[in-house]
């Protein structure tokens, strides 16, 4: 009876993760999809618990404990803002889990371990280490403890693939010669100081991509971990998890232009540009008056955010400015780059958190074609993804990468703190151009001056 009921609750779970997977790639069924996944996870915990190889409910009853006192803090009052952090946490967590797994699993059955098995094991550890240590350093990079800038050296490709090179050796001579129990130990820190050495020279441009690729690596190594505890469940959900991050890191690149080689060993956003060039460049700026007398009289209006509003946690006013504005028939619309932010969809996240609607949130490929017809684009916070070096300056860290065409509105205008550069460190040629009004401030109290200073409309009355 207990054995239908774990196959039971297993199936319903790898259903529910497969439904999950797929309501969560449209906003309309995110929430549905959220709750697929974790009604699916209460009953892969559940199937797992009823199973005859738990030996102590009370050490299962502490993780609970102690996890729950951890995690519903952490996600309570976790500010927007750092979901990112959060995110690249949770992948340091779940790879720690699949690691610890497999050497608590190599050292209870070193000696009757299969090739097969063996195989598994090593692969589920060294992807489970790298993954460890690359996610604190992933973590480190978008906090600002470690410098966003690439970390390079001479010859640390080459470090890294002998490092690489190394791990791979001894996990197959482990293959062959399980009960080698030394070498166990130089196998686990040789992936933890790969990890470490393939994310800091990646620059904080390429965070989103590294965030994704990581979650893909978290899933890979716990499909092994499924082989190793012939545990179906496992295999299915961190297939699932290894393919959509890597699909979601292929897209990334996609939209920075990139290849997963330029990626993981480029040394992205390595400043080549001649240093004073700025200094000699005027910018014009204006107040929260002007700019909104220019909103309120345009017909069409683009709103481009970018990590600075999330920063600012500007969203809701950013909601208020909306409604002021569509309110006297001004046609408002947002446009989303894939990377704009700290990781993939940051930007809906944060609109959707304000009720913009859904059919207003229009991706690159969308709304490129409609900045040449548009009065105004009002860009929030957002630097490197509308930086028009991209098509033309080939000693540019970001050349080649699709970028949004805010320089194509009749007019633009910048919320911005200062003149200081994005991830990528490079200064932005938008800034400097004729039809472009700095609006230096705070995004969430400049936007919500801006909504203040729009003519109030008389009741009944519209455009």
């Amino acid at each position: 009876m207990t054995e239908n009921a774990v196959k039971v609750a297993y199936l319903g779970a790898s259903v529910l993760f497969i439904l999950a997977l797929k309501w969560l790639s449209h906003p309309t069924t995110a929430r549905r999809g959220v709750k697929a996944g974790e009604i699916g996870m209460l009953m892969a915990v559940v199937g797992t618990l009823l199973k005859a190889e738990v030996v102590n409910y009370e050490w299962i009853l502490l993780g609970i404990v102690v996890g729950s006192a951890i995690g519903i803090p952490l996600a309570m009052i976790m500010p927007m803002t750092a979901v990112p952090q959060r995110t690249a946490l949770s992948h340091a967590f779940g790879a720690l889990a699949a690691a610890l797994v497999g050497t608590a699993e190599y050292y209870h059955g070193k000696a009757g371990l299969s090739a097969s098995t063996m195989v598994a094991l090593t692969f589920e550890v060294l992807l489970g280490a790298l993954t460890v240590t690359g996610s604190l350093m992933a973590f480190g990079k978008l906090q600002g403890i470690l410098p966003s800038r690439p970390i390079v050296y001479r010859g640390h490709n080459a470090v890294n693939m002998v490092l690489f090179g190394g791990a791979v050796a001894i996990a197959a001579y482990l293959t062959a010669s399980p009960s080698h129990t030394g070498l166990f130990p130089v196998f686990v820190i040789l992936g933890l100081v790969f990890g470490v050495l393939l994310i800091v020279p990646i620059g904080g441009a390429d965070m989103p991509t590294v965030i994704s690729l990581l979650n893909s690596y978290a899933g890979l190594s716990a499909a092994a971990m499924g082989f190793v505890l012939d545990n179906k469940l496992l295999i299915i959900a961190g297939a699932l998890d290894g393919s959509s991050g890597f699909i979601l890191s292929v897209i990334m690149c996609k939209a920075m232009n990139r290849s997963f080689t330029n990626v993981l060993f480029g040394g992205f956003g390595q400043v080549k540009l001649t240093a004073g060039a700025a200094e000699e460049r005027t910018v014009r700026s204006t107040g929260p008056e002007e700019a909104a007398s220019i909103l309120e009289n345009s017909s069409s209006v683009i709103i481009i955010p970018g990590y600075g509003m999330a920063v600012a946690q500007a969203q809701h006013k950013v909601r208020e400015l909306y409604d002021g504005l569509t309110k006297r028939g001004v046609e408002v619309r947002f446009a989303i780059h894939p990377v704009a932010g700290r990781m993939p969809g940051h930007m809906n996240v944060l609109l959707a958190e304000a009720d913009i609607p859904y059919d207003r949130m229009l991706d690159l490929d969308e709304v490129n074609s409609e900045f040449a017809q548009t009065d105004v684009a009002l860009v929030i916070g957002a630097n490197d993804v509308t930086n028009p070096a991209a098509r033309h300056d080939e000693s540019s860290p970001i050349y080649g990468m699709p970028i949004l065409d805010v320089d194509k509105a009749a007019i633009v205008m910048v919320i911005k703190r200062g003149m200081a550069t994005g991830f990528a460190g490079v200064e932005n040629e938008l800034y400097h151009l004729d039809k472009t009004l700095m609006l230096f401030g705070d995004a969430k109290a400049f936007v919500g001056s801006l909504a203040k200073e729009l003519t109030p409309v008389p009741a009944g009355a519209g455009r």
